[in-house]
């Protein structure tokens, strides 16, 4: 896991409102391109104690987390995308804010599922992710990357069992349904369809790096999450 130094790809910029105001998307993109590495964790206990809002990403090995965090940062190696899959057990952080203020962070959690991984390491990391997910007192919100080629697989379904006590509660919950450049249209609406039935009131977005497809939206979404409005005051 390094913080790249290689020149970022350029975000799409999006219209502004009027003239010389930035459009929401390129505010979105241009925060998290502020992202850089914070630390990195084998055990939950050795994770800091922060007090701003905690944005994790999961999923399974080989669903293209590590792409879609780069590629929503615009950094080409942010997130270190290992070439044995399922090897990288740490929980990594990503700082996010203007250089010396951090307002946010991005949680990377490995990959699951990958079947050469010995069958203890599997149990004792999806251990450490569940108690990740439970008891993390500033976690705002939860990004699954789900390959729609193969749908939402059974240790998915674990992961949402996990976390709906805390969804339910008012956990943010985003399905990022990535390569969905692999889909044709009609492929695409109906594993989003599916998707939202399973999903149990998060939200569903598809999501491609080749294409641009899904990055302003949930570049958006994320910030929102971060940045909630405040409350109104109760009329007088």
């Amino acid at each position: 896991m390094t913080n790249s130094t290689n020149p970022p790809s350029k975000p799409p910029i999006a219209a502004a409102s009027t003239p010389g105001e930035k459009s929401p998307a390129t505010v979105a993109l241009g925060w998290l391109h502020t992202a850089r590495f914070l630390t990195t964790a084998p055990q939950l206990h050795f994770l800091p104690e922060l007090d701003v809002p905690e944005i994790a990403f999961v999923g399974r090995s080989n669903a293209g987390k590590s792409t879609c965090i780069n590629t929503l940062t615009q950094q080409k190696q942010l997130a270190f995308a290992s070439k044995k899959p399922g090897r990288t057990q740490h929980i990594n952080l990503f700082a996010l804010g203007k250089q010396g203020i951090t307002d946010a962070v991005l949680t990377d959690l490995p990959g699951y599922g990958y079947a050469a991984v010995p069958k203890q390491d599997k149990i004792r990391w999806q251990q450490v992710m569940a108690n990740y997910l439970v008891s993390r007192k500033n976690l705002q919100g939860i990004v699954l990357m789900c390959d729609p080629r193969h749908g939402m697989t059974e240790l998915d379904e674990i992961l949402l069992d996990v976390i709906r006590p805390r969804v339910a509660e008012g956990l943010k919950f985003l399905v990022v349904l990535t390569k969905a450049d692999k889909l044709t249209r009609s492929e695409g609406a109906k594993a989003l369809s599916i998707t939202k039935l399973q999903a149990g009131g998060g939200e569903v977005m598809l999501f491609s790096a080749p294409k641009r497809t899904g990055i302003e939206d949930v570049a958006q979404l994320l910030w929102r999450w971060a940045h909630p409005e405040p409350s109104q005051p109760p009329a007088p």
